[in-house]
C-alpha cells in the first residue's frame, strides 16, 4: 500500500484554518500542511518533498485566487491528477461551474458549525482517502 502524504490546506482565513485543521487532524489522521495564499500553494507544490494526499482549496485567496491555483495544478503534468477539493464560502454558480470546468474533484460549501465540519472530515477520510482509487502516478 502506498504511503499517504499530508493534506495540503490552502486557506487564508485564520478562523477557518483553525476549525478545518482541527477537524481534519482529529478525523483523518494524516499530517496537515497549511499555506495561506495562492502563490504559496504553487511554491509548495513546486518544491514538495512528499506529495500531498489531496488538496483542500479555498477560492478567495490573496496573491493568486483558488481558481488560478486550480488552473496551474491541472496544467501541470506532475499534478494534473491530484485530488483537489474546493472548500469555499462561495455559493455563486459561476464559481462552482468554473471550478468544475477546471477539474475540481468536488465543490463543497464550508459548513456553518463544528458538527457538520467533523462530518465533512469523516467524509473526506472515508471517500477520498479510503474508498477512492487514484492512478499510481498521483
Amino acid at each position: 500500500m502506498k504511503t499517504k502524504g499530508p493534506i495540503l490546506l490552502v486557506e487564508d482565513d485564520a478562523d477557518d484554518v483553525f476549525f478545518i485543521s482541527r477537524a481534519l487532524k482529529a478525523i483523518v489522521g494524516l499530517p496537515l500542511d497549511v499555506v495561506n495564499d495562492g502563490v504559496s500553494a504553487i511554491e509548495y507544490l513546486s518544491n514538495f518533498s512528499t506529495a500531498p494526499s489531496l488538496i483542500v482549496l479555498d477560492l478567495n485567496l490573496p496573491r493568486k485566487s483558488g481558481i488560478e491555483v486550480l488552473r496551474w495544478i491541472r496544467s501541470s503534468s506532475r499534478w494534473r491528477l491530484m485530488i483537489v477539493l474546493v472548500l469555499t464560502s462561495s455559493t455563486a454558480e459561476t464559481d462552482m461551474t468554473q471550478a468544475y470546468s477546471l477539474g475540481a474533484n468536488s465543490y463543497i460549501i464550508k459548513p456553518a458549525d463544528a458538527t457538520k465540519l467533523m462530518h465533512l472530515a469523516e467524509f473526506i477520510r472515508d471517500y477520498w482517502l479510503t474508498w477512492n482509487q487514484q492512478p499510481p502516478s498521483t
